[in-house]
């Protein structure tokens, strides 16, 4: 086979840590594109009940193809919030009994929306990244960074919360890189393409 089986659920020949997400999930909540990677040595196969966290829906995790997920990486979803308006933030009504009565306070909470990874993203380990928040294409995300808003296309974000550390590239750049969209090319066109996508410049593809 010229290129890896993205059906493959551990890709990597002796590697069980390391797995394809796409072939790994089964929840409508969660859209994973091909050759998405999660990297774990313990609980690679737990990613959905493990890294995506209070995920009740409607709202849904979004991750595009090619990107890079390491250990402990978590997706922290709208069911995590409390009301906020009020004197307590303590969720009565979800322990039942009476309290159950005003479920209603608990349940039309805002809702921060879909959380999206784009196509390409180099996620570093033990990130967190907080309920609707877009990561752009090619972007990464430095190791224990907490992720409270969008991430620039092509950016380099890290800390608590995440900052822009640079861009990787100018802007005309990335606008070539987000127009030619490899990512989306026939598998076989991408596998030719091995030398320039690793080592060269946008200008080479």
């Amino acid at each position: 086979m010229p290129h890896p089986d993205p059906t493959t659920l551990h890709p990597i020949a002796g590697q069980p840590r390391v797995v394809f997400l796409k072939p790994l999930i089964d929840s409508p909540l969660i859209e994973v594109g091909e050759y998405s990677y999660y990297d774990d040595p313990d609980y690679a196969e737990d990613f959905a009940s493990r890294n995506v966290l209070y995920h009740y829906g409607p709202e849904r995790l979004i991750i595009g193809k090619f990107c890079a997920i390491a250990t402990n990486v978590q997706f922290i979803m709208n069911g995590a919030n409390h009301r906020t308006t009020g004197i307590t933030t303590f969720p009565f009504p979800v322990f039942g009994a009476s309290w159950g009565n005003h479920i209603n306070l608990v349940s039309d909470l805002p809702n921060a929306g879909d959380t999206v990874v784009g196509h390409d993203v180099w996620i570093g380990r033990d990130v967190m990244i907080m309920p609707g928040v877009n990561i752009g294409t090619g972007a990464i995300v430095a190791s224990g960074s907490v992720v409270v808003r969008d991430v620039e296309p092509y950016s380099i974000v890290g800390g608590n919360p995440a900052e822009l550390l640079r861009s990787r590239f100018s802007a005309e750049q990335v606008a070539h890189l987000l127009k030619t969209a490899w990512w989306d090319w026939p598998i076989e066109d991408i596998s030719e393409k091995i030398v320039p996508l690793m080592s060269g410049q946008p200008a080479d593809i």
